[in-house]
């Protein structure tokens, strides 16, 4: 027996965009690092608009310390852009996640007393 799909189901899935698996790795090592750290201690993953979006917070209840998100862009899946946000100022734009996360998040030396 076939299968029946709307046509307009189908549409609005190919528009959504997700982290793929290795995407997710290096955005869970990173947050696990900074809760180690005590930095961040929560994090959301949202859809809107087309984008993929990895939030991370202090507390759970404040507004996100920084945002990270994924764009595909028109030249096919795969293809797109990655921002990183911290509240409405970007501070990096990237073609892959690892170029847009090193400037902000980059390994810094650290003072040990």
């Amino acid at each position: 027996m076939a299968t029946m799909h709307r046509i307009a189901e189908t549409r609005s899935l190919a528009r959504q965009t997700f982290f793929d698996r290795n995407e997710l790795n290096q955005l869970l090592s990173l947050y696990s690092r900074r809760v180690a750290s005590g930095e961040w201690r929560d994090y959301a993953i949202d859809q809107k608009g087309g984008c993929a979006v990895f939030s991370v917070f202090r507390h759970s209840q404040d507004a996100p310390l920084f945002r990270i998100a994924k764009r595909i862009g028109g030249s096919g899946a795969g293809h797109g852009e990655y921002i990183v946000w911290r509240g409405r100022q970007t501070l990096s734009q990237a073609a892959s996640l690892r170029e847009a996360l090193s400037p902000v998040f980059g390994r810094h030396l650290t003072l040990v007393r």
